[in-house]
């Protein structure tokens, strides 16, 4: 078992440690109820360099977060495929799991 580098949390309590593949899918799915609005996926660490937020929007679809300090990244983008959202997260964040190696 190798050692957890970063986990997705959810409004509601929900964590899942090494978000990968399909479980970004699953967990945006799970954020549009009233208690359980966003998902943040981070570093497992104090102060971490970079996330990735997924919050639900009142119009409808979502709005990504994506900030990486050493990168100088912030990006704020809205959509309404949670398909496209778990594809762009898993690659964001396999990019940043791969630097930190």
């Amino acid at each position: 078992m190798g050692v957890q580098c970063h986990g997705a949390d959810s409004e509601n309590g929900d964590r899942i440690d090494d978000p990968f593949e399909g479980v970004p899918v699953m967990m945006i799915s799970d954020i549009k109820g009233a208690d359980n609005t966003f998902a943040v996926v981070q570093p497992d660490e104090d102060d971490p360099v970079w996330f990735a937020s997924v919050a639900v929007l009142d119009e409808g679809g979502y709005e990504i977060v994506r900030r990486d300090t050493n990168r100088n990244d912030h990006m704020v983008i809205t959509s309404t495929s949670i398909n496209n959202i778990a594809r762009d997260l898993t690659v964001w964040m396999a990019a940043r799991s791969i630097s930190a190696r």
